[in-house]
């Protein structure tokens, strides 16, 4: 007869089940049961076998296999991984073969399982006949737990499977035991008091008792994954103000999943996986690549008999393909040129925008390890680096896309990869008219701003559009000039035939030869620059930046986060403080109003719409106080019946501060163009 597998989880970290575990088994064991102890944490921290002081039997006995099984102290001691790399090594059918080994050898198999559950941590999951929810009585604990046990429904497990245990860790119990049961539902089997109360070994060994008591029931069957474990059915924040909804994705196919990995493993035997990696930089090998990894995907695929249609055939061919030569399951979406956005939270949840919203798309990565070879795919060519010593990076693709990475111990969930697209057509003014994001009689406008030598920022918030539209601004940038580019990660891609184009750069591992933002542009002051132009101010080099302006090199430009004009202003202040330097407020400001010229504000809308909300002019000081007028503004005016924001574009009928630029430039603009504009005034 089979034993019953009991899994304990924390509600909230820290709660002790770890703890509990061990003391149970110890109590099962001295009562004269066969118990195994169970660590399925597969982030490597090794709990248990800190706490059994055997953590080099552990390593020693790991020939075994990724996973360790010792006997310690008469309890069958068993350590899935030691370290979060090994953990993407484990397979389903040897967690299997271990569970079958477990329940046949002890009468019950207790298991330590921290959310969130991994795969493979599953199979525990789905054969337990009892999930113990530990916390501590107090309104945060039961917050966490009723949180923990709705996440235990979605995955069909029944309020009837779940047990509660209240560990008293320290001070006193804030809520009682049938109080715990009206909130959440479930049953409070145990009450353990603080670790030094005389009582606290009856109450193991009461706890130990009802566990061993349990029996073996049939495995849930209904188990699907949930949205706080990683992948399954996901919350989406809506875009348009909705409340946020559930969408359910089909489960993974670990069939056609585990016959994708055959293939793959098969043409990387026979393909030259050297040269495929180079492929990523040289052109020409790619097509030929290409058309041999087809071939020999083809043949292997053509061999198998449990393959359904010859779509299906099509489809598993083309995704070997992508694995080779590109990013596995996201250079779908990167062919797609409607995807602005790619962000995958984890293996198993990849989002994607398009048209400003965000989807929940069908695809996902293999495991942590497959997440993790695509980002050491992206960035190795680049000579960066992501580990435990450097856990985040920025980095771009080929094609100037932006990309960030940041994995464990940073990321709770995984490693993250976000990648922002900026499409492989270069937009002009002329497409944002087309859009809606910008009005044509705004154009001649910011022509002038521009070929004048305005300094002017870019103001927006995050995802808003503002180095897209620094890209179409630089196109009125006359051609004789010479520019200087800087940026963390280089994506302006300028249409100008002189441009120098410098990127900051990471320390090495000795934590050495760090070159930042605002040494560049302290550098560029030496290379005779025209115009300098920052992708975005963050830091320190504000103050660079602003004395860069303020000493000849009119006609900069940059971008920083801000919600508006004014905003922009206030964050730039902020950003010069950061230099290190005690500079009075007022100093500050007036150097401000002397070289920034213009702030142009960027907002994405509730619809997903990118639109220059506010073109304001800097015109001087009045006391402390940085005075600005605004131009033209976008006055939204609700939503119609689909949701769109509707909304125009106003003159507020000021003469524009620097016409005496334009005309001193030798540059037309005509303010009767912003006159066609329906007036501010008339609407207030």
């Amino acid at each position: 007869m089979s034993a019953p597998i009991v899994v304990l989880i924390n509600a909230k970290g820290g709660s002790g089940a770890t703890t509990l575990t061990l003391e149970t088994c110890r109590a099962i064991r001295r009562a004269g049961g066969q118990v195994a102890a169970v660590d399925a944490d597969l982030s490597g921290r090794r709990n248990l076998a800190v706490m059994l002081d055997s953590v080099r039997e552990f390593d020693a006995n790991r020939s075994l296999g990724i996973y360790s099984v010792i006997q310690s102290g008469g309890i069958t001691a068993v350590q899935l991984t030691d370290s979060l790399d090994n953990s993407f090594m484990l397979r389903a059918d040897e967690i299997d073969a271990l569970i079958a080994k477990l329940v046949n050898q002890h009468d019950v198999v207790v298991v330590d399982a921290p959310m969130p559950f991994a795969a493979a941590a599953r199979p525990f999951m789905t054969r337990a006949s009892r999930y113990v929810v530990v916390l501590e009585p107090n309104l945060l604990g039961t917050a966490a737990a009723r949180s923990l046990i709705g996440d235990l429904a979605k995955f069909g497990i029944p309020l009837g499977r779940i047990w509660i245990v209240t560990n008293l860790r320290s001070g006193r119990a804030e809520i009682t035991a049938r109080e715990l049961e009206k909130a959440l539902g479930g049953t409070v089997v145990g009450e353990i008091p603080v670790k030094g109360d005389r009582n606290y070994p009856r109450a193991v060994e009461l706890l130990a008792k009802r566990l061993s008591s349990v029996s073996a029931e049939a495995p849930v069957t209904a188990l699907r994954p949930s949205a706080s474990l990683s992948s399954g059915t996901t919350l989406v924040i809506g875009t348009n103000g909705q409340a946020p909804k559930e969408t359910t994705r089909k489960p993974p196919d670990e069939r056609r999943d585990r016959l994708k990995t055959e293939i793959h493993e098969q043409v990387t035997k026979r393909i030259d996986v050297v040269a495929a990696s180079r492929a990523h930089t040289d052109g020409q090998k790619i097509a030929e690549l290409r058309t041999q990894i087809a071939d020999v995907a083809a043949q292997l695929l053509s061999e198998r008999t449990d393959i359904d249609t010859a779509e299906e055939r099509a489809q598993l061919q083309q995704e070997i393909i992508d694995e080779v030569l590109g990013l596995g399951p996201i250079e779908d979406l990167m062919r797609d040129p409607l995807v602005t956005e790619i962000m995958a939270n984890g293996a198993s949840s990849i989002y994607v925008e398009r048209g400003g919203k965000l989807v929940l798309s069908d695809k996902r990565f293999n495991n942590e390890r497959h997440l993790r070879t695509i980002i050491e795919r992206i960035i190795a060519p680049l000579g960066r680096r992501i580990d435990e010593a450097m856990p985040m990076v920025d980095a771009r693709l080929s094609d100037g896309s932006r990309v960030n990475a940041i994995i464990e111990p940073l990321s709770l969930n995984g490693s993250t990869l976000t990648i922002r697209r900026f499409g492989t057509q270069r937009l002009t003014m002329n497409d944002l008219v087309g859009f809606g994001s910008v009005p044509p009689e705004c154009v001649g406008l910011l022509r002038a701003m521009v070929e004048s030598k305005l300094n002017i920022i870019v103001s927006g918030g995050t995802g808003s559009g503002k180095t897209t539209f620094l890209n179409i601004l630089s196109n009125f940038i006359p051609n004789n000039e010479r520019i200087v580019t800087i940026e963390d990660a280089a994506e302006l891609l300028l249409v100008q035939e002189h441009i120098v184009r410098l990127e900051s750069r990471p320390p090495n591992l000795e934590g050495r030869g760090e070159i930042t933002i605002r040494d560049l542009v302290r550098n560029s002051l030496r290379m005779r620059p025209d115009r300098i132009v920052v992708g975005e101010c963050r830091g320190g080099e504000a103050l660079d930046m602003l004395q860069a302006m303020n000493t000849g090199h009119d006609g900069s430009l940059t971008t920083l986060h801000a919600n508006s004009s004014r905003d922009a202003l206030a964050r730039l202040e902020t950003l010069v403080l950061m230099a290190g330097f005690d500079l009075p407020v007022r100093a500050i400001r007036e150097q401000i109003a002397s070289a920034v010229d213009a702030v142009i504000q960027i907002a994405r809308l509730k619809d997903g719409s990118r639109k220059v909300t506010g073109i304001s002019e800097i015109v001087g000081m009045e006391g402390d106080i940085v005075t600005m007028q605004e131009l033209v503004r976008y006055q939204s005016q609700g939503v119609d019946i689909e949701g769109r924001v509707l909304g125009e574009f106003q003159f507020t009928g000021v003469q524009p501060h620097h016409s005496d630029r334009f005309e001193e430039a030798g540059v037309h603009f005509d303010v009767r163009e912003l006159a066609s504009l329906r007036s501010a005034s008339t609407l207030w």
